[in-house]
């Protein structure tokens, strides 16, 4: 009789809550717990008088009541919006948050690529790193011997190995860090979005390094916003809602679930869009985009559709705390796959006066011709202030571009990404031809 084999990972009645407003300490760090009983008495004072009892702080539930189990060898990803409780999931699955009730049994090492500077140590150098990860994965020098060159090579990082990691770019250090995961062979493999950090080529290349892992056997849970990647790597996808299980199933049929939950919640609606109560930002810093307005063919507002071939046109409003000439806009347009179809910026505008600015701002983006084809787009905006992104909301908005009569000839383009005007002219024909129009 053959035996069952047991899954890899089992998540069983899983949820965590968060204190708003104050830590939970059972999630606190020794120095975070420290740190928080010595600032208790400046924040005893400064809550005095305020009207929110300190004995009742508001909850917060990123993950409810979760259950699913992972087999060996399963390729699964994770999909949600902003705030569904994703990144909570692989933390606890990775052992770097404690659950608040529920359970997660993990038969295998594991190897988590969350977020940029995870598992890295500053002040070491990228070799040094390499044979601490290693370590901690539990391999012997021995293994990581072997696979050095490996990593090395895939990470593109040789001319830096001996520098402090702290000295590396963001791309750098993503790069290094993915290679560390892939390379050394864990029996799970967990990447969160951290992958959008690194330019196209090396997102390709590591997609390419995880359908390699996979087919060699191992485990991996992969978190995305691109619908196109999860489709094609994945064999499984769970779909999360409000920090609770909505979907698990095929990656397609995941994916598709996701892209129906979010489309009526994305509409413009009114065409307006107010900024400021948006919460999927992913700056760190205090909101300065504060509005959107969209407008169609001869300035109308638009409410969710254009034609193939219609104006677009895109008042953005922010804010701007002090005097400023070195700001700029980009408004990027992703299919429903969450691929990037287009890209406005205004760097792009050879004629933009540089003017010093200061206070609330207009800046209109004017698209005379949005030749996409038909289907529905979803709308991101970010803001920069001296090169460095202040302020970026992904999925501000969704618009629909109709099925129309682009080309005047009754046939509606159908596929591609976007459509062009074209003119065919038959300029030559054969001796067939000539002889028949002899003849007639």
């Amino acid at each position: 009789m053959i035996a069952e084999t047991r899954p890899i990972l089992e998540v069983h009645g899983l949820s965590k809550t968060y204190q708003l407003g104050r830590q939970s300490p059972h999630s606190d760090t020794f120095r975070e717990l420290l740190q928080r009983k010595l600032a208790a008495p400046l924040a005893a004072l400064r809550s005095i008088g305020t009207k929110r009892s300190s004995n009742l702080p508001e909850q917060f539930w990123a993950l409810r009541d979760l259950t699913f189990a992972v087999a060996p060898g399963e390729v699964v990803g994770i999909i949600g919006r902003n705030g569904a409780g994703k990144s909570t999931l692989l933390k606890i699955i990775s052992r770097i948050t404690d659950p608040t009730n529920g359970s997660v049994t993990v038969r295998g090492r594991i190897a988590s690529l969350l977020e940029v500077g995870t598992g890295f140590h500053p002040e070491l150098t990228g070799r040094e790193n390499i044979f601490l990860n290693g370590a901690v994965l539990g391999m012997r020098r021995a293994e990581i011997l072997r696979k050095f060159d490996e990593i090395v090579a895939f990470a593109e990082v040789d001319r830096f190995l001996d520098t402090p990691v702290k000295h590396y770019s963001s791309g750098m250090y993503v790069r290094l860090a993915f290679s560390v995961a892939a390379h050394l062979e864990p029996e799970i493999l967990v990447v969160d979005e951290v992958l959008a950090v690194g330019d196209v080529a090396f997102q390709k290349k590591c997609l390419g390094k995880m359908d390699e892992v996979s087919r060699g056997g191992r485990t991996v849970l992969f978190v995305s916003h691109n619908m196109a990647a999860i489709e094609n790597l994945c064999q499984r996808g769970v779909v999360l809602e409000h920090g609770r299980l909505a979907f698990d199933g095929g990656a397609k049929e995941a994916v598709q679930h996701y892209l129906r939950s979010v489309a009526d919640k994305r509409q413009i609606g009114g065409h307006v869009v107010d900024l400021s109560q948006l919460a999927n930002r992913k700056v760190a810093a205090p909101p300065m985009l504060t509005r959107l307005e969209f407008y169609g063919d001869d300035d109308q507002p638009l409410t969710d559709a254009l034609p193939i071939g219609g104006q677009l046109k895109i008042r953005v409003q922010f804010a701007l705390a002090t005097l400023t000439a070195n700001f700029h806009v980009g408004l990027g347009f992703n299919n429903a796959l969450g691929q990037r179809i287009f890209s406005a910026h205004s760097c792009f505008e050879p004629s933009r006066p540089h003017r010093e600015c200061a206070g609330l701002q207009d800046f209109v983006c004017t698209i005379p011709s949005l030749t996409l084809v038909p289907g529905d787009y979803t709308v991101r905006i970010w803001l920069e202030v001296g090169y460095k992104m202040v302020d970026d909301v992904d999925d501000v908005a969704r618009f629909t571009i109709l099925a129309s009569d682009f080309y005047g000839t009754g046939k509606i383009p159908w596929n591609g990404v976007c459509v062009l005007k074209q003119h065919w002219q038959l300029e030559s024909t054969g001796p067939e031809s000539d002889s028949r129009s002899a003849a007639l």
